[in-house]
Parts: C-alpha cells; structure tokens; sequence
C-alpha cells in the first residue's frame, strides 16, 4: 500500500481524508465511503494504488469525447471505488465493491499505450479521482511521454487536488448528473454544487472539457431542468459540447428506460442554448452523433459505431463557411 495524499492527522490517531468533500473522519482501521482509503495507525493508505480492474483500447468516442482527437484509440484503465453510491450506477461491480485486479507499475500502462498507438491514456470505469495518487504518477509521467491525459469523472473532488492534478490532464468528461442537490444527496450521495463547481475551474483552467448527463424518466428528465442546466452551461460557453445519455435499468434502479420522445426533447431544449449537443446510448438511426457547423449547418463529422469521420473540417474550421469550431482535431 501507498500513503495516500491530501490528509491530515487528527487526535487519537484518526484521520480526516480531504480529497473529495466528504472529508471522511476515520479512526484506526477504517474505511472510507469511496472504499479506496484506509486509516491505519494514524496513517491515511490508499488501497488501490497500481491495482488495475479494467482496461481497453477504446474509440474516443467511448468516453464520450466528441470534440477531442475524434477518430482516435485511447488505452482506457480503471480501478475499483467511487465517492458516489448511484443507485443507477453501470459499473457499480468495480464502483461499489472490490473487484478482481491485476497490479500494474506506471510505467507498464504507459509501455502499453506506447505499443498500441495510442493517443494517451483515459482513467475512466470507476471513479478515477479515489485513485488518485496512481493517476497522478501515470499522468506526470505519460505527459513526459507526448501522451494525452483523459478523465472521466463524476466531478467530486477537493480544490486542492483538482488544482493539482489539471496541469497533467488534457481532457476531461464530468457528468451533470441532476440539476438539483436533492437528487445528488439522495440518488448519489454526493453534492451538485462542488461538481459545479469543478465543471467551472475545469473550464477556466482551458482543459478540454465536454459533459454527460443521464436522463432519467421522472427523475431528470424534466424540461425545465434540463433547460437550467443548458442554460448554466450556456454562460460558461454555447460551445461546450453535452452528451444526452439514455438510461436504462441497472444496479439498485428499475425504472423503465427512457422513451425516445423524451431523448428528442431534452435534445431540442438543450440545443436552445447550446451549440454542439449529442444523444448517447441510442441506436444510430435516431441521430443526434453528428457534428454540425452552427452557423450554416454543414455536416463535419459522422460518427458510426467504433469509428468517427472528419468530413468538413478544415484545420478547425468549417470547410463550408468558415466557421472555427471548437475542440482539437
């Protein structure tokens, strides 16, 4: 095991975990709510360093990033644990219990990358920030390396760690799970205004940054919800691309899936305010995979399953009427 980072000490040989908001107090031997940090002897330990669940060379797509190297393999990884407990979570077998890993060095991940040409390395699967001290030694070392840094993230993270770990990450997808902290205090266990306010410094730090949310029939499906997060998101940047995504049951959740009439919707209010606005877990003749020039609607890039094709795009701007588009191509 590895001493963990951001941490303090407190009387009688516990331990405050100051990585995510939660600030876990936690005395000798115990746990903390993402699973992954350990109290012993006063000593705060992560438990997952190196410790390897998952692994793939994914389409970049995948994560999803639309306006980041489209096209492009990355070599995917992941752990075990999460700071959130979603009832709805897909990867709730590494999120929410220890899962079978294999033990990899630093280096043996970016050997990997390297060897497959890939663009980088995405930390992705479980919750990548309660693995922090691992992908940040992975991604310090990556970016010697000419490698991309990719998170995928629920956004639940301290300032200080998030202040320390940006200069090492190219891009970032962060999950708007709800517009409302009661969804997040009771569905998640987490907290929407710190993700809030993480989406903000991702963005102001000039990361590359697209973001996901999941819309739940009843819970986060409703207009006006989605039309104040477009809207919030809008005063950021019109240009910051958002991700549909429709639910389906899994884990502790058994609501029916979302009706596609409800996927066109919230496409329709978001694309109000925003610019660059993509359905996920759709099957693609329902659309919604195609980059589009908001000015004079030329198609730039179509997207198929596995595969991404640069059709209108000239060194970032649109071949028909010149429009810059934003992202790195």
């Amino acid at each position: 095991m590895k001493e963990a980072m951001h941490y303090r000490k407190e009387p009688v040989g516990k331990t405050r975990c100051l990585l995510c908001p939660h600030r876990c107090l936690l005395s000798n031997g115990k746990i903390g709510r993402c699973l992954a940090r350990q109290n012993k002897d006063g000593v705060l330990y992560t438990l997952i360093y190196g410790e390897v669940s998952s692994y793939s060379m994914d389409p970049m797509e995948k994560k999803p990033l639309y306006h980041f190297y489209p096209g492009k393999m990355i070599f995917s990884i992941g752990s075990w644990g999460c700071n959130f407990k979603c009832t709805f979570c897909q990867n709730w077998n590494i999120s929410q219990q220890k899962a079978a890993v294999e033990s990899f060095e630093k280096d043996d991940i970016i050997g990997i990358a390297l060897q497959n040409n890939s663009i980088g390395i995405a930390y992705t699967y479980n919750e990548p920030f309660v693995w922090y001290e691992f992908v940040l030694d992975t991604a310090k070392a990556a970016k010697e390396k000419g490698l991309k840094n990719v998170l995928v993230t629920n956004g639940f993270v301290s300032d200080e760690p998030l202040k320390e770990i940006l200069p090492y990450i190219d891009a970032m997808n962060i999950d708007i799970k709800a517009g409302n902290e009661s969804f997040y205090r009771e569905i998640c266990d987490g907290q929407l205004a710190q993700v809030m306010k993480t989406i903000k410094a991702v963005h102001e730090a000039g990361v590359h940054l697209e973001l996901t949310h999941l819309v739940i029939p009843t819970l986060t499906d409703k207009p006006d919800e989605i039309r104040e997060i477009s809207s919030w998101i809008a005063e950021m940047s019109p240009d910051i691309p958002f991700h549909l995504t429709r639910y389906f049951p899994q884990y502790k959740m058994n609501i029916a899936s979302t009706p596609l009439l409800s996927m066109k919707e919230a496409y329709e209010i978001a694309k109000e305010k925003l610019n660059y606005v993509y359905l996920g877990n759709m099957s693609d003749e329902h659309g919604g995979n195609i980059t589009a020039c908001p000015q004079c609607s030329a198609e730039l890039i179509v997207r198929e399953p596995g595969s991404a094709s640069i059709r209108g795009l000239k060194a970032g701007k649109c071949g028909k009427c010149g429009k810059e588009i934003p992202g790195i191509f």
